[in-house]
């Protein structure tokens, strides 16, 4: 296994550190301000990244995915919440579902931005950015999987999915999910309009 091999994976994973922290604080913030104190008491309120890895889902499966050149996939420690508590009912529970996806929309600006600022002066940095661009829109498109843990199972609660079904997508949904994203084309066409946005994005900056 080559160097830029090791370096690519070590890179992907710092990456998956720095952005989990933002994804998970926003569903614990919305949660909190709906009224839910299950997230402060976890101590979820917070942008450190130790607070919110998930060894398997944030350091593992990423690092395992570049090494073997099987895509990037991933996941940050979910928030809990109690939908009893928060405002809204079913509609505050998908607001709380889709902050943290849409936390990491709102992420590829600035990255997309810094992309294209250092272009010309740090190919490092430029390429470093890029990287973190288009992980956290693959990052977004990741987590509205209706799977649990992650954020699309959330929005299948809301819609009083039967528990039934719940508990076998909680039991093997996650496997099939990422059997599927080897082995199919979700895993390319998620890597791919993930890298295109991410261009499109920073070629705005670019014109600016």
């Amino acid at each position: 296994m080559d160097t830029n091999t090791l370096i690519n994976a070590a890179l992907t994973v710092l990456l998956f550190v720095i952005l989990v922290a933002p994804h998970e604080f926003a569903h614990a913030w919305v949660a909190k301000q709906l009224g839910d104190d299950t997230p402060v008491l976890q101590g979820g309120v917070t942008l450190r990244p130790l607070a919110h890895i998930d060894w398997l889902g944030t350091i593992i499966l990423p690092a395992a995915a570049s090494l073997l050149g099987g895509g990037i996939f991933g996941w940050g420690r979910p928030v809990l919440t109690n939908p009893s508590k928060l405002r809204g009912g079913t509609q505050g529970l998908v607001r709380v579902a889709l902050a943290g996806p849409a936390m990491n929309v709102i992420l590829a600006v600035p990255l997309a931005a810094a992309t294209a600022y250092f272009a010309d002066s740090n190919e490092a940095i430029a390429q470093f950015c890029l990287r973190g661009t288009y992980l956290t829109i693959f990052l977004a498109i990741f987590n509205m999987m209706p799977v649990p843990p992650l954020d699309g199972s959330k929005l299948l609660m809301a819609a009083n999915v039967p528990a039934v079904v719940m508990q076998e997508l909680a039991r093997v949904g996650l496997l099939f999910l990422i059997l599927a994203m080897v082995f199919t084309p979700l895993g390319t066409w998620m890597y791919s309009f993930s890298v295109e946005s991410s261009w499109l994005l920073v070629k705005l900056f670019a014109r600016a």
